[in-house]
């Protein structure tokens, strides 16, 4: 398993109790918006998003009829059913209101009479994608949605329902559209359950951390090069061809959990938020290890995010926590069987300069800064050598790492035989963990959206932190890392399978 906190500067924090909780999002939800502001030509697609669909049909094109959540704002989109194989999109750049959307939607029904009209076909929450696989093009589509939660008033949804819509009309298939193996694409798609541990916001970039939402805030659209966005590429169809983000979600694989609390009569929410990443994805002892880009498996990152409920009000205050982690960057794998609930571990190829390890934490530090501390919790001692084989292997990719990078940015090991420890029936696992995640955040610092009454200078030493690696000493391996003030530093890792 692997963590690490996030770089805090409080220095550069833009969200103050003055102006943050306002204006943090990437677009201006509708509501804000002057309602007395009669500019419907207004096309900029920053300042409102689209949250409620309607899907139309006529014999020669299908019209999603978009709006924002007060149904004041109205987009068309307008979606090509003549070409078998060819995906025609385009974007009306009018912006409508309530009557002149609903006089459009009449002529275009009158204007179709002699095909059939203007047929209602569903009711939609967004765009999850666009696919092709060997002719048709398809619509996946969100049908229903139910919301989890919140961050600073923007609503976070999971997805409750689905759809797959065929966009050419049947008139102009082949019988290519209705093959055996067209079918069977279909059919491998609709088994990926995006009811299951998706989640998205219209206005909250929830695949960044609060901190990043805060410091880029202004910025157009989605971020949807993240790597904890899923559909990214499902998507890109869309995008480019309307050169916005307005009209399909953002996708993040993981899980959302929020919670209230009062603490002495004041109100706050703690929310946990876990984004996998989309790159070198797989289940369980398929993917392990590193690829050659310096990607793991099983790379998650978690946020808590504490609000203080008046937030909302620029009286209130936000933090947020990021913690990271990941397969053991190595060339390894497991090969699953039935009959071994504990697979070999084969370490698949030796890497004399360990470049596929060096390329996973040059990653880990644009993403959070430097320097890195890991955390191996894998362990020591077994009957038959599995995992202690990995773990001497790691330690020497550290060490020939540590020999190239700079002594400020030297990985810093640590190893705690986390099964060995717990064992033990004195053991108290959680104050162990506890006092590592102390101590690394009294030098990493964490976000938090107002001016610190009190501030800790990393360089002194005190008496808390003393003790605290006192006690750390007796029950994990700190070699080869002696006592100082950088043993835990601006970013914290912990790193296990």
């Amino acid at each position: 398993m692997a963590a690490k906190s996030e770089k805090s500067n409080v220095q550069q924090l833009q969200a103050s109790s003055s102006s943050s909780s306002s204006s943090f999002s990437a677009k201006v939800h509708p509501s804000e918006l002057d309602p007395n502001n009669n500019n419907h030509n207004n096309n900029n697609s920053s300042s409102y998003s689209l949250e409620k669909f309607k899907l139309y049909e006529t014999r020669q094109r299908f019209y999603l009829i978009g709006s924002d959540r007060n149904k004041r704002v109205f987009r068309v989109l307008k979606i090509d059913r003549s070409e078998p194989s060819d995906l025609n999109i385009s974007e009306d750049p009018v912006l409508y209101s309530p009557k002149e959307i609903k006089n459009l939607l009449q002529r275009i029904d009158e204007g179709n009479r002699a095909t059939g009209g203007l047929t209602p076909v569903a009711k939609v929450y967004g765009i999850a994608g666009c696919i092709k696989f060997l002719e048709s093009y398809y619509l996946i589509l969100v049908t229903k949605r139910r919301q989890i939660g919140s961050i600073c008033g923007h609503a976070i949804y999971s997805i409750d329902e689905s759809q797959l819509i065929t966009i050419p009309h049947v008139s102009v298939q082949t019988d290519l559209a209705h093959s055996k193996t067209e079918l069977r694409y279909k059919k491998l798609l609709s088994s990926v359950e995006l009811t299951k541990d998706f989640f998205f916001s219209y206005t909250y970039p929830i695949m960044q951390s609060l901190q990043k939402n805060v410091h880029f805030m202004g910025e157009q659209g989605m971020p949807y090069d993240n790597i904890f966005v899923w559909n990214a590429y499902l998507t890109e169809a869309i995008r480019s061809r309307c050169n916005n983000t307005i009209w399909t979600i953002a996708l993040v694989h993981g899980d959302f959990k929020q919670t209230r609390l009062s603490i002495f009569g004041r109100d706050f929410s703690v929310s946990l938020v876990s984004r996998r990443s989309r790159h070198f994805a797989g289940t369980r002892y398929l993917k392990r290890g590193v690829n050659d880009r310096g990607r793991v498996a099983n790379d998650v990152e978690t946020e808590q995010i504490v609000l203080d409920e008046e937030v909302g009000s620029r009286k209130g205050r936000m933090s947020s926590v990021v913690q990271m982690r990941g397969s053991i960057p190595l060339f390894w794998s497991q090969e699953a069987s039935r009959f071994s609930p504990k697979p070999d571990i084969i370490l698949q190829r030796y890497d004399p300069t360990y470049e596929a390890t060096r390329l996973h934490f040059e990653d880990l530090a644009g993403r959070y800064g430097n320097p890195i501390i890991v955390l191996n919790l894998i362990k020591t001692v077994e009957k038959r050598p599995r995992e202690m084989m990995l773990r001497r292997e790691f330690a020497h990719a550290v060490g020939y790492l540590n020999q190239i990078l700079s002594e400020e940015n030297h990985l810093k090991f640590i190893h705690w035989d986390f099964h060995k420890f717990a064992k033990s029936k004195s053991a108290n696992v959680l104050a162990v963990l506890g006092a590592v995640a102390s101590e690394a955040l009294d030098l990493t610092g964490f976000y938090y959206s107002g001016k610190p009454t009190t501030f800790k200078r990393a360089n002194k030493i005190s008496r808390t932190s003393t003790g605290r690696y006192v006690f750390l000493s007796k029950h994990i391996d700190l070699y080869p890392f002696k006592h100082s003030n950088a043993l835990f530093c601006l970013a914290y890792k912990v790193v296990s399978d």
